[in-house]
């Protein structure tokens, strides 16, 4: 597949893949990497007498930071839009290996700052030049004092290469391949990428949802023992190197990548199973939509079936986020209809495409890319506000220095879903729009509250269960198969009928190796995004110079100071958490005013 049969164009990369301009690029990226390294290398610990020296390799290693996240970025796009290309597949390979040179570079950097005097840290970011880096030296001299000698920190970055990414690369690999048997209620039978299979169990008929649960478990069942060594390979990597660097607990890391402290994450999921019966509440409401008793896993995202139901075409969708987008937030609004011109988005239905949704960008061009598959349906419309919300944060960030860019995902997380509820709200304050409409989108909106309460909090738990398991020996798929579906009836209770014992094999986020416990996140942006959205609703357009604040110092500080500086609060306490999501109950109260007025297909 060449790139021209993609949606987003990739120029502003590079002219051509694999052309004289990207391999120049790629080889001079190399070279000064690998003379900054030597560098490095050669220099004593961090000491008054050569910080000079000590400046030169924090400046350059920024600098090829921007550099490496192009062509990272570019080649990432490559793959993931065309996963049965070897070119791409290789490339991707070459930026694994890429990434260890960096890798060892931080680990020259860590090192000497372990053994650093704190005067001497001050002195090195009262530097002018680091004065505004101070955050990101800060984690570093944090980060160096939990690591294994030098020796054993370069072995673990080469190892990596063949090792816990490998495993990574290959489940990225096999999932973008995977074909599944879809049988329509018809008698219709087709073979669907994988990568379709999400958006079919959104779909309004709860038989097409059913078959696409169905066959594509019976292909995850086809690689069950690859998915299992992968997530076993993966796990048991980062709990081995956690013992040699002296974590006590694997979370710490994921608290440290999150840049949240375990207060705050043990506040918001107190807050989460004390107001348990709010998600609780819309899931038996959709059980009851759909004539059950509770509701099966296959339910979970499913939309009100409303009889004749049209689908939403990419045109359409762009133009519902735009109007959204405009009307409340015109700067966002300007931001979109750019993304949009300048195809930015990877977006139609082809094999060989991964599953999924990311944005992605450069630090060098200052532009993002978005890649999705879009089956037109109101759950890829948000899917899309999402995602341009991460790309508005980058937007936002574009004039900062690398070393200000490094937010955490908690935080990342915010700004898209903080993008899908101005979506929500345009739809429902729209006049023109019907009823049947802001039906679907109220639903839509308790069916992710649902979601990022109940199924996020179930990834946690399993996950959570997983690492102290596999601290004493490997889980075989019987076992993870019965971990799953135990920790998904221990979250959702008497609301949960069928539960998915492939969900631990399906859902790639458990298979992302650069980032651990890739799920919290989700649900505390989620969280923070309602409640900097309620403040929006309250305080209007005063509150957009907020929260632009909010999203431009997230790199800057840790969660709990970004929240205080921008908002005034304390996410340490569980009453913000719990409010937020007792936001809830307007949505769902809203909609069962609504479901009464509009023509629902009848299920039983």
């Amino acid at each position: 597949m060449s790139e021209s049969k993609m949606n987003w164009d990739l120029k502003s990369y590079f002219p051509e893949f694999n052309g004289a301009e990207m391999k120049e690029f790629k080889k001079i990226l190399v070279s000064d990497l690998n003379a900054i390294l030597d560098l490095a290398k050669s220099l004593k610990d961090i000491s008054p007498e050569n910080l000079e020296n000590w400046e030169k390799v924090f400046m350059s290693g920024e600098e090829l930071s921007k550099k490496y996240s192009h062509l990272r970025s570019y080649v990432g796009c490559l793959s993931a839009a065309d996963g049965n290309n070897e070119e791409y597949l290789k490339e991707e390979a070459d930026m694994i290996v890429l990434g260890s040179r960096f890798e060892k570079l931080g680990v020259e950097i860590l090192g000497k700052l372990a053994v650093a005097d704190p005067n001497t840290i001050e002195r090195l970011k009262a530097l002018e030049c680091l004065k505004t880096s101070s955050y990101y030296i800060d984690r570093l001299f944090e980060e160096s004092r939990k690591r294994m000698s030098d020796e054993k920190e370069v072995l673990a970055s080469d190892l990596a290469v063949n090792g816990i990414r490998s495993w990574g690369r290959l489940y990225d690999t096999v999932s973008g391949k995977l074909m599944f048997d879809m049988e329509y209620p018809n008698g219709e039978v087709k073979k669907l990428p994988m990568s379709q299979r999400r958006s079919l169990m959104d779909d309004p008929d709860r038989d097409i949802r059913k078959q696409a649960f169905y066959g594509g478990n019976k292909t995850w069942k086809e690689v069950e023992e690859v998915a299992a060594s992968c997530l076993n390979a993966i796990s048991g990597t980062r709990l081995t190197l956690n013992f040699h660097r002296g974590i006590n607990h694997f979370l710490d890391v994921a608290l440290f990548q999150s840049s949240v402290s375990r207060e705050t994450l043990d506040a918001m999921f107190e807050a989460i199973y004390d107001e348990i019966e709010v998600p609780k509440n819309i899931l038996r409401y959709k059980a009851e939509l759909i004539g059950e008793k509770a509701i099966s896993w296959y339910d979970l995202g499913a939309p009100l079936e409303i009889r004749d139901r049209q689908a939403v075409d990419w045109e359409s969708a762009k133009s519902m986020i735009l109007e959204s987008f405009t009307g409340a937030y015109p700067k966002l609004g300007e931001f979109f209809l750019n993304l949009c011109n300048d195809n930015w988005v990877d977006w139609e239905p082809r094999e060989g495409k991964r599953p999924g949704g990311f944005c992605t960008g450069s630090m060098l061009t200052n532009e993002s890319r978005i890649f999705m598959t879009y089956n037109q349906s109101l759950g890829d419309v948000l899917t899309l506000a999402h995602e341009a919300g991460h790309a508005f944060h980058s937007f936002i960030m574009k004039d900062l220095r690398p070393y200000q860019k490094y937010y955490p995902m908690t935080l990342a997380e915010t700004a898209s879903t903080f993008a899908e509820m101005i979506l929500e709200r345009g739809i429902l304050s729209n006049v023109d729009i019907s009823d049947t409409e802001k039906a679907l989108m109220l639903d839509t909106e308790i069916n992710h509250g649902a979601i990022y309460l109940m199924d996020i909090p179930v990834r946690y738990e399993f996950e959570k269960s997983l690492y102290e398991e596999r601290n004493e020996g490997v889980l075989s798929v019987s076992r993870l198969k019965e971990l799953m579906v135990d920790t998904q009836r221990n979250v959702f209770g008497d609301v949960l009928h069928e539960a998915d014992p492939y969900f631990w094999a399906s859902k790639l986020h458990f298979y992302i190796t650069s980032v651990t416990f890739y799920n919290f996140p989700y649900t505390f942006g989620y969280l923070l995004s309602r409640a900097l959205f309620y403040r929006f609703a309250n305080d209007g357009e005063d509150f957009l110079k907020r929260y632009e604040n909010f999203l431009e110092i997230s790199g800057s500080f840790d969660c709990e100071e970004v929240v205080q500086r921008s908002i005034g609060e304390d996410i340490t306490d569980k009453r913000f958490w719990s409010e937020s999501i007792k936001t809830l109950e307007e949505p769902l109260k809203k909609l069962k005013e609504l479901v009464p007025k509009i023509d629902l297909q009848q299920t039983q």
